[in-house]
């Protein structure tokens, strides 16, 4: 696992783990603006939950919104004035077919996006949505960062760091139901240890209205050593500072990866 030429910097995470009002993009946006704004300069990067618009909407009155449409325009001015990159995913319907699409955008007003590649079937998401075929690995202040969403966790095979697309940090944004909790805890760990790398994910708090509840557990996981955050069932900002150092030496101490089984995915 060659590192960066240069070593990246610091990286100051914000977890935004939160409620969401349901199909009403608006008053989210509204409610997340006024958590962000204040963080200007203490922050690189913030983190949001899954479908952050309207909540995790997949029946027939879903709604997604034109693509690049209002939200992208929001995310891009919020970035530029905090000096924060920021991601989460939204709802969006693109040439015809909705997409649960995760973007990451800059202060610079540089656009990633991610379409979700596995749908949850459990609530009919496969009908409703189309699926992402792209994995992505975009690198951002000399940080690899490889987002997913949420059930993309329980597909080891998808969320891999392999030779040809390594990753330093991987960002899961959820909404990821109270029951399966311990499953969201274990799968986020277990991530991060089997890949060497740093595992950053943000799930919702609240109750939707399908009448799920989440518990959130918004959480940074190391690869080795004890949790640099996790967050309990409480609404909140959560903090964490990557060091690339720290992740290095112990990609040297246990170079586990140097022994990983070779493989490419079907499409």
């Amino acid at each position: 696992m060659t590192p960066p030429e240069i070593p990246p910097p610091d990286l100051r995470l914000t977890l935004l783990q939160t409620d969401l009002a349901w199909q009403d993009a608006e008053h989210n946006r509204a409610l997340l603006h006024r958590q962000i704004t204040p963080l200007a300069g203490t922050t690189d990067l913030v983190i949001l939950p899954e479908i952050f618009t309207s909540a995790f909407v997949t029946g027939a009155g879903s709604v997604a919104e034109a693509w690049p449409g209002s939200t992208l325009d929001w995310m891009l001015e919020l970035s530029r004035t905090t000096g924060a990159a920021i991601t989460g995913s939204i709802a969006v319907l693109d040439q015809g077919n909705k997409f649960n699409r995760l973007l990451f955008v800059t202060p610079e007003g540089e656009v990633y996006q991610y379409d979700k590649r596995h749908l949850f079937r459990m609530l009919g998401e496969h009908k409703r949505y189309a699926a992402g075929c792209e994995k992505l690995v975009l690198q951002w202040r000399g940080w690899r960062i490889f987002p997913m969403v949420c059930y993309d966790l329980r597909f080891p095979a998808w969320c891999r760091s392999t030779s040809l697309m390594p990753w330093d940090l991987m960002i899961c944004v959820a909404n990821w139901p109270a029951p399966r909790k311990d499953h969201w805890s274990t799968l986020l760990r277990a991530r991060a240890i089997e890949n060497l790398g740093i595992v950053a994910a943000v799930n919702r708090v609240g109750q939707d209205g399908n009448g799920l509840h989440y518990a959130g557990g918004s959480a940074v996981y190391p690869p080795n050593g004890p949790a640099l955050v996790e967050a309990g069932a409480d609404a909140g900002l959560y903090q964490a500072t990557l060091v690339y150092a720290d992740l290095q030496q112990w990609r040297c101490d246990f170079p586990a990866w140097m022994d990983a089984d070779s493989y490419t995915l079907d499409s």
